[in-house]
């Protein structure tokens, strides 16, 4: 029986053709291998996910004419709250919710026995400040320049979740630490949220976990802290991504064309 031809290879996983101004049959630095094998690797990924058009949709596409520094707010933001995530996570490694005690000390140890564990808690504390000073600058924005009006209403919707989210990741953390100050304050807070309307009573006893503070009332911050709130903005983070890429950025309001009246329709 005959044996069959080899089918052809891939042009894609042939030996790339050397640089211009490089000698044939000269060996390749190792820099320049690890180029290709980088480059073979994501083609490899593309061929089996084709995730580059999807990184081409979102990444590259037109700004409108007066974009300026004022536009990386959201970006700025986004960062934040991954800095916030990271940092998060190691915390979490040596954090105990333990209203006996247990919470206060395992802060303390960070600070001051942890190899860079002050410096970790230290971003922690002042990059929540940060990322809410930084979503109402954000929306200040978008406010100002109008980039809330049609067709990007629901953006501004998931906006103001995320405003709202920021504030209770923030509101939430603040009683992690157990100390006096920081319990006293979260009293105070959660004694003002009682006295809205309506759901004001019911909000108030479901973070307390009951009709007082407790351990139960850590461990309800601790676990929407670190995962109610985390996860439900990372959702709205992309939803957001999701409208910015599809329906494009707002020109600044002093840019935008002006009606032209010789162009317009006289009505009868």
């Amino acid at each position: 029986m005959p044996k069959l031809p080899a089918p052809p290879i891939p042009p894609r996983f042939l030996p790339q053709p050397p640089p211009p101004g490089t000698q044939r049959g000269r060996p390749r630095t190792p820099l320049a291998k690890g180029a290709e094998a980088g480059k073979s690797a994501v083609d490899w990924i593309d061929e089996r996910t084709s995730l580059s058009g999807g990184v081409r949709w979102a990444l590259f596409r037109k700004v409108p004419k007066g974009t300026n520094w004022a536009y990386t707010l959201g970006s700025a933001t986004m960062i934040a709250f991954l800095s916030q995530a990271v940092t998060g996570v190691f915390l979490a490694m040596y954090y105990r919710p333990d209203a006996s005690g247990g919470a206060y000390e395992s802060v303390r140890y960070i600070n001051n026995n942890v190899f860079l564990g002050q410096f970790v808690q230290g971003m922690h504390k002042w990059g929540s400040s940060v990322m809410v000073v930084l979503v109402f600058l954000h929306m200040g924005r978008t406010f100002f320049y109008g980039a809330y009006k049609y067709p990007r209403e629901l953006n501004w919707v998931i906006g103001v979740v995320l405003l709202i989210l920021t504030l209770t990741m923030s509101f939430t953390g603040y009683l992690l630490p157990f100390d006096q100050q920081s319990y006293w304050a979260t009293v105070v807070g959660v004694n003002i949220n009682g006295t809205g309307p309506l759901i004001g009573p019911f909000l108030s006893d479901f973070l307390r976990g009951g009709p007082e503070f407790s351990a139960t009332t850590l461990s309800r911050f601790y676990s929407i802290h670190m995962l109610l709130v985390p996860g439900a903005i990372a959702a709205m983070i992309g939803a957001h991504l999701y409208l910015v890429a599809k329906l494009g950025t707002t020109a600044p309001p002093w840019l935008r064309g002006k009606p032209q009246p010789e162009l317009v329709e006289e009505q009868l």
